[in-house]
């Protein structure tokens, strides 16, 4: 486009100063031949003294006739004098010259010539003239012209330069466009190859910065990168995700089939008749009503935690965090009398939360507790206040866990060292805790106990 821009300012350019300079030296050529007809008008010129210009004027032309050769200019101006009928006059016995009869032959009325202050186009000899009349003191005409040639030779003289320089630069602008192109789309041809990078699988990719970049590209490189950074992590959570929900379907079926086939095996022996004593059948029923409370509450907390995941609506209202914490203490005295139980919670610490969904946070925490420390180990629940935060710590001087399993605490059906349960009541408590907008985090370590630490909005309003 810049190109065809320059091209166009380049002849609109050439085509007014050809004009112009045409105009220029016609002017000039005009401004003489009218100077030299004034000054004839008023010197007052007579005939003999046209006889010896005449004169002069065919020595002249007879010289260049005579240079075969061709190394004389051909005169630029020529003039003959004329009678009323437009013949040319013989002056001092020398007879006007070829030029000068073809001069008078071109000017069809001499008289009106003379008269007119205008200067008029001739042509003859093959060559353009401006032709002017003058008439002398005694009455003669004389008409003088001057060619053009010399305007038409610097024209196409100035033609051809602009053009050659025209031409030269549009190479060199059409050079420089490219190359500024091929600078300036440099960043978009990365864009394609980080494109086809990402197609064959390769996410990591990204559009890499350049030196001077343009504005508007580097914007756009900006917001590729950030949009293939979120692909990128969409990709990674889906990838996540699936696997997760594969582990998940995998450990709920394994867990499930435990007690099924329990049940079923009993049932199997209760229909072959092989429980013949009435203490085998108890035996048998009391097993199948133990699997079967099993597998219900394995089946509640898969429930639970789908709808956690759906993150299904909370029932808020003003809840007493201490008192939750010395309730559930309570209850652990009652199901182990003999565990020390220490119990540091203010009251009241009131917090916007789901009450139920509290209760349970406790009630696993230390269901925990009790399942996999022995009696003798000291607990410590305490609830404190942290600036805009509630915190709640659950602590035991059990045998803890290594880090590696600490690490996995948090997901779904994770047992540590294959251990009693469903392994799904930790999960329970961070996906509540999450729920409320709050944190969950643990510290433990061999022989060092394990520590729970929840951290609760006190203002929560999500609802």
């Amino acid at each position: 486009m810049n190109v065809l821009v320059l091209a166009l300012g380049i002849v609109v350019a050439t085509a007014v100063s050809i004009m112009a300079m045409r105009h220029y030296l016609l002017d000039r050529i005009d401004s003489e031949l009218a100077s030299s007809r004034t000054a004839l008008e008023r010197t007052g010129f007579t005939r003999e003294q046209i006889d010896a210009l005449s004169a002069i004027g065919s020595l002249r032309d007879d010289l260049l006739l005579a240079d075969a050769a061709g190394s004389l200019p051909r005169p630029e101006t020529v003039f003959v004098a004329v009678d009323d009928a437009g013949r040319p006059l013989t002056f001092a016995g020398i007879p006007p010259t070829a030029r000068q009869r073809e001069l008078a032959d071109a000017v069809s009325d001499p008289s009106r010539l003379s008269s007119s202050p205008s200067i008029r186009d001739v042509r003859f000899g093959g060559d353009e003239f401006r032709a002017v009349g003058a008439r002398l003191g005694d009455g003669t005409v004389v008409v003088m012209a001057t060619s053009t040639e010399a305007v038409r030779d610097g024209m196409a003289r100035s033609l051809k330069v602009d053009l050659g320089v025209g031409a030269l630069l549009l190479l060199l602008l059409g050079g420089l466009t490219l190359m500024g192109a091929r600078h300036r789309l440099r960043p978009l041809e990365d864009m394609v190859e980080t494109a086809s990078a990402i197609a064959e699988g390769d996410l990591t990719q990204r559009v890499p910065a350049q030196k001077n970049p343009v504005l508007e590209i580097e914007q756009l490189r900006l917001a590729l990168n950030t949009m293939l950074h979120q692909v990128e992590s969409a990709f990674e959570t889906r990838e996540r995700t699936t696997s997760q929900l594969r582990r998940f379907v995998a450990d709920a079926s394994h867990e499930l089939r435990t007690p099924l086939a329990a049940i079923r095996g009993y049932l199997q022996l209760f229909d072959k008749g092989m429980l013949r004593e009435s203490s085998e059948r108890e035996r048998a029923g009391q097993r199948v009503r133990a699997e079967t409370d099993r597998m219900a509450r394995l089946v509640e907390e898969l429930l639970l935690l789908a709808r956690l995941d759906q993150q299904a609506e909370l029932i808020l209202g003003e809840v007493d965090l201490s008192r939750l914490a010395r309730e559930a203490a309570e209850d652990l005295r009652i199901q182990q009398p003999s565990r020390p139980i220490t119990v540091s919670a203010p009251s009241p610490l009131l917090i916007r939360a789901d009450e139920s969904g509290l209760r349970q946070v406790l009630g696993n925490l230390l269901t925990n507790v009790r399942t996999h420390t022995p009696v003798s180990a000291a607990v410590r629940i305490e609830v404190t206040q942290d600036s805009d935060r509630a915190l709640l710590v659950v602590a035991d001087e059990g045998p803890g866990m290594p880090e590696e399993d600490a690490a996995r605490i948090f997901d779904r059906f994770f047992r540590a060292g294959g251990g009693a349960g469903s392994g799904l009541g930790m999960a329970i408590v961070q996906g509540v805790v999450e729920g409320h907008g709050g944190l969950v985090g643990v510290r433990t370590g061999s022989g060092a106990g394990l520590t729970v630490r929840v951290g609760l909005p006190v203002g929560n309003r999500r609802a």
